[in-house]
């Protein structure tokens, strides 16, 4: 049986991260108080994971400009705090 810190230490990862993968179900192991205890076959099952987080799909939608040049070149748009 290992502790969380040991399973961070083969997995490299902290020890945050294999309590996450306890909590979510992937990593199973025995609470004993506040401590989990890990067998050192369930490592295995999480081992070949991959790492990181997953890529998120490129956004389709294009960003507003805080100010819009007018055709001049001048910017318009309200100013703080005064008059227009």
């Amino acid at each position: 049986m290992l502790t969380t810190p040991e399973v961070a230490v083969r997995l490299g990862v902290t020890t945050r991260r294999v309590l996450a993968l306890i909590q979510s179900g992937r990593l199973p192991s025995q609470q004993f108080g506040r401590d989990h205890l890990i067998k050192e076959s369930d490592v295995k099952l999480v081992e070949d994971r991959k790492t990181g987080r997953p890529k998120s799909p490129p956004s389709t939608e294009k960003r507003a400009t805080a100010s819009v040049k007018a055709s001049n070149g001048t910017a318009t748009g309200k100013k703080k705090g005064g008059k227009q």
